[in-house]
This record gives structure tokens, sequence and C-alpha cells, in this order.
């Protein structure tokens, strides 16, 4: 056997009798730092790496967050985006003056009807931002939420009657979109009228309440409006609580054995790849939420990656990085379990990771580590007309690298800025409506808890992933290389199970879909009723769930669809029976974590989700 770069490994012997290669990296003692990797070749196998001091305090002294005043990196969304969609949208109009005419008469029409009381135009079913009974029992109010969706909907007309195609038409609708949900009556106080009635009922005091909010997002949060209270959640209490001990630690992560639930357990574990914008325990959330803990429960033995957050020291991280890094995690577990090989799932960007370790093992003959794969909400083609990528390009993306460069890292609160501006309706305007209008607290919900407990990004790895999107690199072989070896998706011959979601606006499904026809082993897709995070965490328990599965996976996502079967409940109940049935004999559950070489170093969740 050989490692991922041609060596010929140590081999341990393990309890099942199985010859596997030690991991590159060797946990050691706590408090002791090692230099980063470095972006352009994996770390040498000589010398283990040490541990860092897993303090909070040295990594924040590291971290230089960049000035509130900094644009998003990724996709500069938001304001300067609703103002520059209005300038674009009259030089437009200067240009096509056909198609200005053509929405005139139909939206002044309109608004003659609205004036004389006498307009039927009525919100959306679902808009919940018109439910109070003001907007229909008042003239005033009433004139004033159908003059602004008259106009709204002109906007849309308008765009349409310019009769162009391509992206450029979809950035230009989704700046109209920004404009017109920033318009809303709804988000001014004089014409919001819960805002006022409650203005009255407290005697000004949510008006105070509001502004204190305000002026603590200012301080706290960058300008945007928070979207939850965090104060009634504890990591390791609450939120990731599943029992468990790190066994093994280096500088890029810390690998996490669960303690098993069920007496017996499959004999071949599966290794969880978290995304690195976010931190893993939206796999690990709430009790009863958990899908760790589901999993335990029906005897998976689950081993979990915590990264650890990037600071300015770690500005060359990369993929070659995390790929590494998710080799040793893979070897780590195949000592510790006895098992030669194990399942791999990630999610996002962790899908693509997982891919991407896949595809390189491939390329060097050693794929007989991975038994089969799991990827969810994981776009590895990004030609995608999901929003988080019609502003990618070539003007945004260099500009997001140069924001990017002077800290070294991307910071968490950008990231969530961008991600929020895709749905301004719902993550922006609704809390600013909430918090500082009617002067309350916003709610307290484990996943927005999660979803505010950002990371950053390294520089390097922010720069190769931007590449890797405006090229679409994954989707075309060769055009990327990870530890050296040209990526082609197409040498992925396990079992390989996707999961999408049906309103998902971050990864569309039909984009994930793309992956079975990518990967060379058998696949199957199964698209869930939810949107991104609600895609992950799908507890039975859960009202309302369902999803659709067709085990043929024809070329196209529509074809799929269209032959697909409705099934209620999680897709969780789905997806466990195909992994029970890739993970192999059941066995007596072990009495202890760790091994002999990997010891427990410390309790679950371990030091690097507080950094």
């Amino acid at each position: 056997m050989t490692t991922a770069r041609g060596e010929k490994p140590l081999t341990t012997t393990t309890r099942n009798g199985h010859q596997v290669p030690p991991p590159r990296r060797s946990p050691t003692a706590p408090g002791k730092a090692t230099a980063p990797a470095k972006a352009t070749a994996p770390a040498k196998e000589s010398a283990p790496a040490k541990e860092p001091a897993p303090a909070k305090a040295q990594a924040q002294a590291q971290a230089e967050a960049p000035a509130a005043s900094k644009p998003s990196p990724f996709a500069i969304l938001g304001l300067r985006e609703t103002a520059g969609a209005l300038r674009f949208l009259g030089q437009v109009a200067r240009r096509h003056p056909q198609a200005v005419l053509r929405t005139m008469p139909g939206l002044g029409q309109e608004l003659i009807k609205i004036s004389l009381g006498k307009s039927e135009v009525a919100p959306e079913k679902g808009d919940k931002r018109f439910t109070d009974p003001a907007w229909q029992g008042n003239p005033l109010f009433r004139a004033t939420m159908q003059t602004y969706l008259t106009w709204g909907s002109g906007m849309e007309r308008y765009v349409d009657n310019l009769g162009l195609e391509g992206m450029g038409v979809e950035r230009m609708r989704f700046g109209v979109v920004l404009l017109r949900e920033s318009m809303a009556p709804t988000n001014f106080f004089a014409t919001n009228p819960a805002a006022v009635k409650r203005c009255y009922d407290t005697a000004g005091g949510s008006v105070r309440r509001g502004l204190a909010n305000w002026v603590g997002d200012l301080r706290h949060n960058h300008g945007m409006p928070s979207m939850v209270d965090r104060r009634p959640f504890t990591i390791g209490e609450n939120l990731a609580a599943t029992p468990g001990s790190v066994i093994y630690r280096d500088e890029v992560f810390e690998l996490i054995q669960y303690t098993p639930q069920h007496e017996t357990v499959y004999d071949r574990p599966i290794l969880m790849v978290p995304p690195q914008v976010n931190k893993y325990y939206a796999l690990d959330l709430s009790p009863g939420r958990s899908l760790y803990e589901y999993l335990l429960q029906r005897g998976i033995q689950v081993y979990g990656i915590s990264w650890r957050n990037p600071t300015r020291a770690q500005r060359d991280w990369n993929f070659d990085t995390y790929v590494q890094a998710t080799i040793d995690a893979i070897d780590v577990v195949r000592e510790v379990s006895g098992s030669p090989d194990v399942n791999l799932m990630g999610g996002c960007l962790g899908g693509m990771t997982a891919a991407l370790t896949q595809a390189h093992l491939a390329a060097v003959g050693e794929e007989h580590r991975i038994h089969s794969s799991t990827m969810f909400v994981t776009l590895l083609d990004t030609e995608s007309k999901g929003r988080m990528f019609l502003f990618a390009t070539p003007q945004l993306l260099a500009l997001a690298k140069q924001v990017s460069r002077p800290a070294g890292v991307i910071d968490s609160w950008q990231m969530g800025s961008m991600f929020a501006w895709l749905r301004p309706n719902d993550l922006v305007w609704n809390y600013w409506v909430n918090n500082y209008l009617l002067g309350q607290d916003p709610p307290a919900f484990d996943i927005l808890a999660w979803n505010a407990d950002g990371t950053r990004l390294s520089t390097a790895f922010h720069r190769q992933l931007m590449d890797m999107v405006a090229e679409n690199q994954m989707a075309h072989p060769s055009a990327m290389t990870v530890l050296g070896t040209p990526v082609d998706l197409s040498r992925i011959t396990t079992d390989t199970y996707v999961a999408a979601g049906l309103t998902d606006h971050i990864t569309p499904w039909q984009t994930c879909y793309r992956t079975t026809q990518l990967v060379s082993g058998h696949s199957e897709f199964v698209l869930c009723s939810s949107g991104h995070i609600q895609t992950v965490v799908a507890d039975p328990k859960h009202r309302g769930l369902g999803y659709f599965v067709n085990p043929a996976t024809p070329p196209e996502a529509e074809d799929w669809k269209a032959a697909a079967e409705r099934h209620e409940g999680s897709w969780w109940e789905h997806w466990v029976r195909w992994l029970g049935e890739r993970s192999g004999e059941q066995s007596a559950a072990p009495q202890a974590l760790g091994s002999t070489r990997f010891p427990p170093i410390e309790a679950a969740p371990g030091s690097y989700i507080t950094l």
C-alpha cells in the first residue's frame, strides 16, 4: 500500500487484524504551536505537527477583522447594490425607451384605480408583511400597500419587457428585488401600522428599545439586524451536546469520536466533513434535533471533524490543507475503528472537500479507503442560477480577493451578511422591523444561534474558492489540482448519496443533481421538501417534512423529478437505511473511545469549536 504521495507507510495492526497506515500528523501535547500549512504543497511527513494552544485569547489576538465599512467579500450585496440597481435601471430606460412605453400604460391605469379606491391589488399569499388588519381596513394604509405592490410588479414587468437573456438580466432582476424589498412600507415607522400601534401601547417604550437595539447592532453586529438571541444557548450543554471525546488534534482540526448509543454498532464508521464556513454543530444541534445523535441511536459509529477557525497566522491554508487533513482524519478513524475503510459524508463546502479528497485518493490509487460517500446541499458543478452566484463577475471577484488580502482572513460577519442579502425579506428586513420598529428582541432559536456563530476563511482558501466557482473547475477534469494531482470527479467510483433541498436558494437542487452525472459510481438522489439549512436539520419529529425518491438518475434533473415519488417524513430515515446497507456487519459496541495510539484528549465538543 502507498500513501497519497507515494511513500510506503508504516502500518499498525488493529484489533480486527487489518493493516492500515497511521495518519501523517500525530496528536501532541497541548500548548505548543506550529507553522501553518503551506498553500503550495501538502505537509511533509517527517516531523509530527504539534498542537497550537487552544486559547480564545491567542486566536482573537491573531485575527484582525476587516473594518465594518468594507464590503462583503464573496458577492457584494446589500444597500450598495440596491442603489446601483436603481441607477442601472435609469440608464437602461434611456437606452430602451420602448420598454418603458410598454410598461407605463398598465402601471398608470392601476395607480388611477388605487387613487379611486377601486384597485384589487393584494399581496401574495404567505406575504407576512401585510397581515395587520390596518392594511385592509384603513384606506390610507391600503392605498400605500397597493401602490408599493403595483410599482414592484411594474419594475419586474419592465425587466421582462427589455427582452434580455442570460446571467446579466438575472443580476438585474435580483437588483430589482433588493430595491423593491428595501422600499417596502413595512420597513418605515410611519407606514407600518403595527409599529405605530405598539408605540402607542407602550407609551413610546418600543421606540426606545428599538433605538437601543439599533445602536447595539451598529456597535456589535456591523450594522446588520441581529437574527437571534443567543443567551439561552451554551455550546456543550444544549448545543453540540452529544457525548464523545476528541481523539486527535493538530493545527487544522480536531477529530471527535462519539460515544455509541446502541448496544451493537456497524463495523464500518462514518466520518463527517463539515463546511469550513460554519461551525460543525449544525450536524449536532439541540438534543432531539442532532443528526449525530440520530445515527448513534441506530448503531452507526460516528466520527466528526471540527475545523480550527483560521486567523492571520493561517492565511495560507487552502484546499490542499483541508484535503490532507481529511485524509489524516480518515486514517485515524480506520486505525481506531479497525475498519479498512470508512463511509464519508460532507455538506455544502464540506461536500466539496470530501469530493476533492475522493478524487485525489482515486488519482493515486487509494480510493479504497472510502467505501461510500454522502453529499448534501453540495454543488460540485457551480454553473448555477442560484442567487449566491449571480454576482460572481470577474470584477466583483477581483474586488473580493482584494478585500481578503490585508487581514489574511475573511471574517464571519462578512460571510453572514452576504448570505443574509440573498433573502432580504426573511433575513434582513424581517429582523429590521422586529428589532427596531417594534422594539422586540430577536427570537431564541437553536439553528439561528448556530448560524450566528460564524467562522473565518483564510485568504488563500478564499481566493482558491473564488477561482473554482468562477471557472467551474470541479466540473471540468484537470481544471484544478489538489495535493499535486489533477481533479477528475469521474474517477470517483464509490456509491454516492446526494441530498438537496427543493426550496434551497443557496445550492439549487437542479445544480446539486448534476453530481450524479459527474461521478462514475452508483448514485442515489433524494430531494427534500425544505430549504438549505432545513435540509440539514431534518429531525423526523418535525412536522410537514417530505422527500422525493427516484432510483434512476437520468441526465436531466427535471426528468428525474417528473418520475420521482414523494414520501412523507425526513430524508434521514431513507438515508440511514441506505447507509446501514453500506456499513458492514454489526458487533458489540466498543466499551471505550480512542485507541492506544489515539487516546481521548478531552471531552466533546473540544476546544476548536469555541475559537
